[in-house]
């Protein structure tokens, strides 16, 4: 469960959260949103966790819950919540491009910093390492594989960085490269460094993602790189999807943002990740 803590506050009043560096109150609307990003990224939520990261009494998430699950947005059950969403449902690029701007944007800087002149990398599809990409130095001298055509767009002019795109299969409507072409490629290169995305990383569950063949490509882009970093905004953590891609354990670095749950990154940070807050 992913949610931003606020301090408790007598039921009635309006109570403050913190999100980035803003303060604002936090209206029903902005509960049930967050209640909902909550049961999304974990799958399930109990009234005891909400009622204490809300400041709100357990009464009132309850009453929060019945109206939601009226609008068909979760599942009540004994204790909580759970997700009415598939695991293997993720919604398109285009749709996800427009979710957590602002975060993928720190998330993309931060890792674009961790990438030295001289390396090769593999950027992995996905709506954050496509910010990975755009924040790139324009003089940064490295060979990158691009599994993305929105990345490769992006990287194309750069002066000093050498190109490479593999083989294989456009996924429709993501534009991302996948496939038996795609594999074979990997299996006869070796990279320096990986930045992937996931659908959900969990410390129990490992880094999982959604779709079956994008999940096939992803895990021989980890087998031919010897350093591997995985960007997710801090809704994916402590998430599961559909494909088991690896445990948290073959994750080098992990850049998150800094509304993650302590919890959570306290867990990663235990398994031997290092976690940057972005």
């Amino acid at each position: 469960m992913v949610l931003n803590s606020v301090p408790r506050e007598p039921e009635g009043r309006r109570v403050t959260v913190d999100i980035g560096r803003k303060r604002g109150s936090v209206s029903k609307r902005q509960r049930h949103d967050q209640i909902a990003a909550a049961v999304q990224a974990s799958g399930r939520a109990r009234v005891l966790d909400l009622s204490e990261v809300l400041g709100v009494s357990e009464m009132t998430v309850r009453r929060d819950l019945e109206e939601m699950e009226a609008q068909r947005l979760l599942v009540r059950v004994h204790g909580g919540a759970i997700s009415t969403r598939s695991r293997s449902f993720e919604p398109g690029f285009a749709a996800r491009s427009r979710q957590n701007v602002d975060v993928k944007r720190r998330i993309g800087q931060a890792t674009a910093e961790l990438i030295r002149d001289g390396e090769t990398v593999i950027l992995d599809a996905g709506t954050t390492t496509l910010h990975v990409a755009q924040a790139l130095r324009p003089d940064i001298q490295i060979r990158a594989m691009a599994l993305s055509l929105q990345i490769a767009d992006v990287l194309a002019d750069l002066p000093n960085l050498t190109l490479m795109l593999p083989g294989g299969t456009v996924r429709p409507r993501e534009r991302s490269l996948v496939g038996a072409m795609t594999i074979a490629t990997f299996e006869r290169l070796a990279f320096d460094t990986v930045v992937l995305t996931s659908g959900g990383v969990d410390v129990a569950e490992g880094v999982t993602e959604y779709d079956v063949d994008d999940a096939e490509t992803k895990r021989a882009a980890l087998r031919s790189a010897r350093r591997t970093i995985v960007v997710a905004d801090a809704t994916k953590l402590g998430a599961v999807a559909f494909v088991r891609l690896c445990p948290v354990t073959d994750i080098d670095v992990l850049v998150t943002d800094r509304s993650a749950s302590p919890t959570h990154v306290a867990a990663l940070r235990d398994a031997g990740v290092e976690v940057i807050l972005a």
